[in-house]
Protein backbone atom coordinates (compact mmCIF):
# COMPACT_ATOMS: atom_id res chain seq x y z
CA UNK A 1 0.00 0.00 0.00
CA UNK A 2 1.72 3.10 -1.20
CA UNK A 3 0.80 6.60 -0.82
CA UNK A 4 2.56 9.99 -0.57
CA UNK A 5 2.87 9.58 2.81
CA UNK A 6 4.73 6.33 2.51
CA UNK A 7 7.29 7.51 -0.36
CA UNK A 8 7.58 11.01 1.49
CA UNK A 9 8.24 9.41 5.08
CA UNK A 10 10.37 6.36 4.17
CA UNK A 11 8.11 3.87 5.22
CA UNK A 12 6.36 0.40 4.02
CA UNK A 13 2.55 0.82 5.71
CA UNK A 14 1.11 4.15 5.81
CA UNK A 15 0.50 3.97 9.73
CA UNK A 16 1.57 5.96 12.19
CA UNK A 17 1.98 5.82 16.06
CA UNK A 18 0.34 8.18 17.87
CA UNK A 19 2.50 10.45 20.43
CA UNK A 20 0.94 9.70 23.47
CA UNK A 21 2.69 11.15 26.77
CA UNK A 22 3.41 8.84 29.77
CA UNK A 23 1.52 5.72 26.52
CA UNK A 24 5.10 5.60 24.33
CA UNK A 25 8.36 4.70 25.02
CA UNK A 26 11.38 3.60 22.74
CA UNK A 27 10.60 0.13 22.68
CA UNK A 28 6.73 1.03 20.86
CA UNK A 29 8.03 3.65 18.61
CA UNK A 30 10.73 1.18 17.42
CA UNK A 31 8.47 -1.81 17.05
CA UNK A 32 5.91 0.50 14.55
CA UNK A 33 9.19 1.80 12.65
CA UNK A 34 10.47 -1.74 12.39
CA UNK A 35 7.37 -3.56 11.29
CA UNK A 36 7.23 -0.73 8.23
CA UNK A 37 5.27 2.39 9.92
CA UNK A 38 6.39 5.64 11.51
CA UNK A 39 6.96 5.44 15.36
CA UNK A 40 6.46 9.05 17.16
CA UNK A 41 8.06 9.50 20.74
CA UNK A 42 6.61 12.03 22.68
CA UNK A 43 8.71 14.20 24.18
CA UNK A 44 7.00 16.86 26.02
CA UNK A 45 7.34 15.86 29.40
CA UNK A 46 10.67 13.97 29.26
CA UNK A 47 14.12 15.96 30.00
CA UNK A 48 16.63 17.01 27.30
CA UNK A 49 19.15 13.53 29.07
CA UNK A 50 15.65 11.63 28.81
CA UNK A 51 15.37 12.39 24.86
CA UNK A 52 18.40 11.39 24.41
CA UNK A 53 18.54 8.02 25.71
CA UNK A 54 15.10 7.27 24.29
CA UNK A 55 16.62 8.55 20.89
CA UNK A 56 19.50 6.08 21.31
CA UNK A 57 17.61 3.63 22.42
CA UNK A 58 15.22 3.40 19.62
CA UNK A 59 18.30 3.41 17.34
CA UNK A 60 19.41 0.69 18.48
CA UNK A 61 16.64 -1.29 18.21
CA UNK A 62 15.89 -0.72 14.37
CA UNK A 63 17.06 0.98 11.34
CA UNK A 64 13.81 2.34 10.18
CA UNK A 65 12.68 5.73 10.23
CA UNK A 66 10.76 7.36 13.44
CA UNK A 67 9.83 10.76 14.67
CA UNK A 68 9.70 12.83 17.85
CA UNK A 69 7.01 15.02 19.27
CA UNK A 70 6.14 18.04 21.01
CA UNK A 71 3.32 19.76 22.18
CA UNK A 72 3.80 23.28 20.87
CA UNK A 73 2.42 25.10 23.51
CA UNK A 74 4.27 23.52 26.23
CA UNK A 75 7.44 22.31 25.65
CA UNK A 76 8.69 24.48 22.41
CA UNK A 77 11.69 25.48 24.95
CA UNK A 78 12.60 21.68 24.25
CA UNK A 79 12.90 22.10 19.74
CA UNK A 80 16.80 22.31 20.01
CA UNK A 81 16.81 19.08 22.34
CA UNK A 82 14.93 16.86 19.73
CA UNK A 83 16.53 18.61 16.66
CA UNK A 84 19.74 17.65 17.47
CA UNK A 85 19.15 13.99 17.18
CA UNK A 86 17.85 14.66 13.93
CA UNK A 87 15.25 12.69 13.72
CA UNK A 88 13.65 11.27 10.21
CA UNK A 89 10.14 13.36 11.10
CA UNK A 90 9.96 15.98 14.03
CA UNK A 91 6.37 16.04 14.99
CA UNK A 92 3.90 18.83 16.65
CA UNK A 93 0.58 19.65 17.68
CA UNK A 94 -1.41 22.18 19.85
CA UNK A 95 0.42 25.69 18.42
CA UNK A 96 1.53 27.33 15.40
CA UNK A 97 4.68 25.78 13.61
CA UNK A 98 5.38 29.12 11.31
CA UNK A 99 8.71 29.75 14.10
CA UNK A 100 10.34 25.56 13.65
CA UNK A 101 9.64 24.55 9.72
CA UNK A 102 13.16 25.58 8.70
CA UNK A 103 14.73 24.70 12.05
CA UNK A 104 13.17 21.44 11.10
CA UNK A 105 14.15 21.29 7.20
CA UNK A 106 17.77 22.96 8.41
CA UNK A 107 18.30 19.56 11.02
CA UNK A 108 17.56 17.45 7.57
CA UNK A 109 13.93 16.28 9.48
CA UNK A 110 10.27 16.51 7.90
CA UNK A 111 7.91 18.48 9.74
CA UNK A 112 3.97 16.83 10.83
CA UNK A 113 1.81 19.00 12.31
CA UNK A 114 -1.42 17.41 14.25
CA UNK A 115 -4.60 20.13 13.69
CA UNK A 116 -7.64 19.92 14.64
CA UNK A 117 -9.64 22.18 12.53
CA UNK A 118 -9.42 23.52 9.11
CA UNK A 119 -8.20 27.02 9.63
CA UNK A 120 -5.41 24.97 11.07
CA UNK A 121 -4.47 23.07 8.67
CA UNK A 122 -4.33 25.93 6.10
CA UNK A 123 -2.28 27.81 8.16
CA UNK A 124 0.26 24.84 8.75
CA UNK A 125 0.43 24.18 4.76
CA UNK A 126 1.18 27.44 4.01
CA UNK A 127 4.26 27.77 7.08
CA UNK A 128 5.56 24.80 4.71
CA UNK A 129 5.03 21.78 7.25
CA UNK A 130 5.35 18.31 4.87
CA UNK A 131 2.32 16.55 6.26
CA UNK A 132 -0.68 17.70 8.20
CA UNK A 133 -2.44 15.21 10.70
CA UNK A 134 -6.60 15.62 11.21
CA UNK A 135 -7.38 14.79 14.51
CA UNK A 136 -10.66 13.94 14.97
CA UNK A 137 -12.79 14.42 18.39
CA UNK A 138 -13.54 10.55 18.62
CA UNK A 139 -9.67 9.85 19.52
CA UNK A 140 -8.29 10.01 22.51
CA UNK A 141 -6.63 12.05 24.74
CA UNK A 142 -6.70 15.61 23.82
CA UNK A 143 -9.01 16.15 20.80
CA UNK A 144 -10.66 18.99 19.36
CA UNK A 145 -14.69 19.31 18.34
CA UNK A 146 -15.09 18.33 15.11
CA UNK A 147 -15.22 14.71 14.15
CA UNK A 148 -13.07 12.62 11.84
CA UNK A 149 -15.30 11.67 9.14
CA UNK A 150 -15.79 15.36 8.36
CA UNK A 151 -12.87 17.20 9.75
CA UNK A 152 -10.67 15.14 7.35
CA UNK A 153 -11.78 15.41 3.54
CA UNK A 154 -12.39 19.34 4.50
CA UNK A 155 -8.45 19.37 5.57
CA UNK A 156 -8.10 17.36 2.04
CA UNK A 157 -9.97 20.03 0.11
CA UNK A 158 -7.99 22.51 1.78
CA UNK A 159 -4.45 21.92 1.44
CA UNK A 160 -2.63 20.39 -1.15
CA UNK A 161 0.15 18.85 0.83
CA UNK A 162 -0.40 14.87 1.98
CA UNK A 163 -3.05 14.34 4.92
CA UNK A 164 -2.71 11.71 8.02
CA UNK A 165 -6.16 10.79 9.63
CA UNK A 166 -6.68 10.31 13.40
CA UNK A 167 -9.30 9.77 15.59
CA UNK A 168 -11.26 6.82 15.95
CA UNK A 169 -9.40 4.40 13.86
CA UNK A 170 -8.26 0.68 14.67
CA UNK A 171 -8.06 -1.56 11.93
CA UNK A 172 -8.19 -1.95 8.75
CA UNK A 173 -11.58 -0.76 7.95
CA UNK A 174 -11.03 2.36 9.53
CA UNK A 175 -7.36 2.64 7.34
CA UNK A 176 -9.71 1.92 3.75
CA UNK A 177 -12.13 4.59 5.18
CA UNK A 178 -9.40 7.21 5.84
CA UNK A 179 -8.28 6.50 2.63
CA UNK A 180 -11.68 6.98 0.91
CA UNK A 181 -11.99 10.53 3.00
CA UNK A 182 -8.69 11.50 0.72
CA UNK A 183 -6.16 10.86 3.82
CA UNK A 184 -3.23 8.85 2.38
CA UNK A 185 -2.41 7.36 6.40
CA UNK A 186 -3.32 6.96 9.54
CA UNK A 187 -2.39 7.82 12.75
CA UNK A 188 -3.55 5.41 15.74
CA UNK A 189 -3.00 6.01 19.60
CA UNK A 190 -5.51 4.24 21.28
CA UNK A 191 -5.59 0.64 19.20
CA UNK A 192 -1.62 1.04 20.12
CA UNK A 193 -2.08 1.40 23.98
CA UNK A 194 -3.61 -2.10 23.89
CA UNK A 195 -0.18 -3.87 22.54
CA UNK A 196 2.05 -6.05 24.17
CA UNK A 197 5.13 -3.39 24.33
CA UNK A 198 2.87 0.05 25.47
CA UNK A 199 4.32 1.61 28.44
CA UNK A 200 1.60 1.62 30.23
CA UNK A 201 -0.35 -0.29 33.73
CA UNK A 202 -1.71 -3.48 32.79
CA UNK A 203 -5.24 -2.63 34.56
CA UNK A 204 -5.15 0.66 31.69
CA UNK A 205 -5.04 -1.95 28.78
CA UNK A 206 -7.64 -4.21 30.47
CA UNK A 207 -10.09 -1.27 30.72
CA UNK A 208 -9.56 -0.41 27.42
CA UNK A 209 -10.08 -4.10 26.38
CA UNK A 210 -13.52 -3.96 28.47
CA UNK A 211 -14.73 -0.78 27.53
CA UNK A 212 -17.59 -0.10 24.76
CA UNK A 213 -17.12 3.26 22.78
CA UNK A 214 -20.16 4.96 24.91
CA UNK A 215 -18.04 4.48 27.93
CA UNK A 216 -15.51 7.27 26.92
CA UNK A 217 -16.23 11.04 27.87
CA UNK A 218 -14.52 14.65 26.75
CA UNK A 219 -13.35 16.13 29.69
CA UNK A 220 -11.27 18.46 31.10
CA UNK A 221 -11.27 17.36 34.67
CA UNK A 222 -7.89 15.30 34.47
CA UNK A 223 -6.19 18.45 33.16
CA UNK A 224 -7.61 20.70 36.12
CA UNK A 225 -6.47 17.86 38.28
CA UNK A 226 -3.07 18.38 37.32
CA UNK A 227 -3.32 21.81 36.95
CA UNK A 228 -2.49 21.94 33.36
CA UNK A 229 -5.47 23.47 31.62
CA UNK A 230 -5.06 23.24 27.79
CA UNK A 231 -5.55 25.66 25.47
CA UNK A 232 -9.54 26.26 24.26
CA UNK A 233 -11.34 24.29 23.02
CA UNK A 234 -8.81 21.07 23.35
CA UNK A 235 -10.34 18.69 26.07
CA UNK A 236 -9.39 15.31 26.99
CA UNK A 237 -11.24 11.61 25.83
CA UNK A 238 -11.28 8.86 28.46
CA UNK A 239 -12.42 6.25 29.43
CA UNK A 240 -15.48 6.70 32.54
CA UNK A 241 -14.43 5.44 35.96
CA UNK A 242 -14.97 5.69 39.33
CA UNK A 243 -12.89 9.02 39.49
CA UNK A 244 -14.37 10.83 36.45
CA UNK A 245 -17.89 9.60 37.81
CA UNK A 246 -17.05 11.22 41.13
CA UNK A 247 -15.73 14.71 39.59
CA UNK A 248 -17.94 14.99 36.76
CA UNK A 249 -20.42 18.20 37.19
CA UNK A 250 -17.56 19.06 39.34
CA UNK A 251 -15.38 20.89 37.81
CA UNK A 252 -14.95 24.38 39.73
CA UNK A 253 -14.20 21.74 42.74
CA UNK A 254 -11.69 20.28 40.58
CA UNK A 255 -9.94 23.17 39.52
CA UNK A 256 -9.38 24.36 43.08
CA UNK A 257 -8.06 21.15 44.71
CA UNK A 258 -5.79 21.09 41.91
CA UNK A 259 -2.61 19.04 42.17
CA UNK A 260 -4.12 17.21 45.27
CA UNK A 261 -6.61 14.77 42.94
CA UNK A 262 -3.68 14.85 40.40
CA UNK A 263 -1.47 13.59 43.41
CA UNK A 264 -4.33 11.24 43.64
CA UNK A 265 -4.63 10.17 39.71
CA UNK A 266 -0.50 9.50 39.73
CA UNK A 267 -0.87 7.66 42.89
CA UNK A 268 -3.86 5.06 41.05
CA UNK A 269 -1.36 4.75 38.35
CA UNK A 270 1.77 3.57 40.14
CA UNK A 271 -0.49 1.02 42.22
CA UNK A 272 -1.93 0.30 38.79
CA UNK A 273 -5.84 0.61 39.97
CA UNK A 274 -8.05 1.44 36.80
CA UNK A 275 -11.09 2.84 38.99
CA UNK A 276 -9.00 5.70 40.29
CA UNK A 277 -6.14 6.82 37.27
CA UNK A 278 -6.26 8.70 34.29
CA UNK A 279 -7.58 6.11 31.52
CA UNK A 280 -6.75 8.28 28.65
CA UNK A 281 -8.86 6.70 25.02
CA UNK A 282 -10.68 6.81 22.78
CA UNK A 283 -13.80 5.86 21.13
CA UNK A 284 -12.22 2.98 19.56
CA UNK A 285 -12.06 0.97 22.53
CA UNK A 286 -15.16 -0.39 21.40
CA UNK A 287 -13.25 -2.33 18.57
CA UNK A 288 -10.27 -3.42 20.50
CA UNK A 289 -10.75 -6.94 21.73
CA UNK A 290 -6.85 -8.29 21.72
CA UNK A 291 -3.28 -7.53 22.77
CA UNK A 292 -1.13 -8.20 19.82
CA UNK A 293 2.36 -7.16 19.22
CA UNK A 294 2.97 -3.59 17.92
CA UNK A 295 4.89 -4.95 14.61
CA UNK A 296 1.83 -7.71 14.11
CA UNK A 297 -0.76 -4.55 14.09
CA UNK A 298 0.46 -3.05 11.77
CA UNK A 299 0.76 -5.98 9.41
CA UNK A 300 -2.52 -6.91 10.24
CA UNK A 301 -4.10 -3.43 9.80
CA UNK A 302 -2.37 -3.02 6.30
CA UNK A 303 -3.60 -6.77 5.41
CA UNK A 304 -7.08 -5.86 6.36
CA UNK A 305 -7.37 -2.72 4.24
CA UNK A 306 -6.04 -4.08 0.71
CA UNK A 307 -8.64 -7.37 1.07
CA UNK A 308 -11.19 -4.57 1.58
CA UNK A 309 -10.30 -2.29 -0.42
CA UNK A 310 -11.36 -4.46 -4.08
CA UNK A 311 -14.59 -5.58 -2.23
CA UNK A 312 -15.43 -2.48 -1.53
CA UNK A 313 -15.34 -1.80 -5.30
CA UNK A 314 -16.71 -4.45 -6.52
CA UNK A 315 -19.96 -4.10 -3.78
CA UNK A 316 -20.23 -0.29 -5.51
CA UNK A 317 -19.84 -1.65 -9.18
CA UNK A 318 -22.01 -4.44 -8.20
CA UNK A 319 -19.70 -7.00 -9.39
CA UNK A 320 -18.55 -10.08 -6.50
CA UNK A 321 -15.44 -9.23 -5.50
CA UNK A 322 -12.37 -11.58 -6.41
CA UNK A 323 -12.26 -14.19 -3.27
CA UNK A 324 -15.12 -12.64 -1.10
CA UNK A 325 -17.07 -15.17 0.64
CA UNK A 326 -20.47 -15.93 -0.87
Amino acid sequence: MRTRVTDLLGIRHPVLLGPMGGGTDARLVAAVSHAGGLGLLAASFLTPEAIEAEVAMIRELTPMPFGVNLLLWRSADKVEAVLQHQPTVFSTAFGDPAPYVDLAHEAGALHVHMVSDVPSAVAAARAGVDVIIAQGEEGGGHVGLQSTFTLVPQVVDAVDIPVVAAGGIGDGRGLAAALALGAEGVLMGTRFLATREAPIPDGWKRAILDAAGHDTVRTSIPDYASESAWPEPIAARAIRNAFLDRWLGREEEVRRLGNVLGDQLREARRRDDPSEMNLLAGEVVGLIHDLPSAGALVERIVKEAEALLPQLAAKASGRAAPNADR
